[in-house]
């Protein structure tokens, strides 16, 4: 249960970093639904946790990083619960692909892996730094670099009508 005793100046902060939260919710998830659900979860969240916020932090990149934490509670959950569907003969069916879909820049973005589409998302469509998202998403740097990297030359493919590889830029080490 939330707490209601947050001080007014964070839920006014707060209140001011829903539109943006919004708006990185829809980008990850494709679905107004399930991102406004996803603000939902942050906003509580966060209210129960005012205390631990940092005055000299930005709360933007607070809360994105508790939608962040929250989505892949989501992932996890979803990951032990599969689901199937089955033709009339009892067999497995893959899903069918909707005719006429035109590949586009969302397309594109729905098909990049999440850990290429995230920090992609956070540097440029919510303009942080390449440090506030590697200290986000707890990572390296260096790291969100070469995701963005990847990321970007994956979109450019796709956009382009060009095949893609499933793991462009990674080598095997052996």
């Amino acid at each position: 249960m939330p707490s209601v005793d947050a001080p007014a100046a964070f839920r006014q902060q707060l209140l001011g970093a829903i539109p943006r939260l919004r708006r990185y919710a829809r980008s990850l998830l494709f679905d107004a639904h399930a991102a406004d659900d996803l603000v939902q979860t942050t906003l509580e969240r966060a209210l129960g946790h005012w205390h631990q916020f940092d005055q000299h932090r930005d709360i933007l990149v607070w809360v994105i990083g508790i939608a962040h934490n929250a989505h892949m509670d989501d992932l996890r959950r979803q990951s032990r619960n599969v689901s199937v569907s089955l033709d009339d003969a009892g067999e497995l069916v893959a899903p069918a692909a909707e005719p006429g879909l035109r590949l586009d820049l969302m397309a594109a973005l729905r098909r990049l892996p999440g850990e290429q589409r995230e920090p992609l998302l956070l540097v440029t469509l919510e303009q942080l730094s390449y440090a506030e998202c590697a200290e986000l998403l707890h990572i390296p740097i260096g790291t969100v670099m070469s995701r963005i990297s990847r990321g970007r030359a994956a979109l450019r493919d796709h956009l382009e009508g060009k095949p893609v590889a499933a793991a462009r830029g990674l080598r095997r080490v052996v």
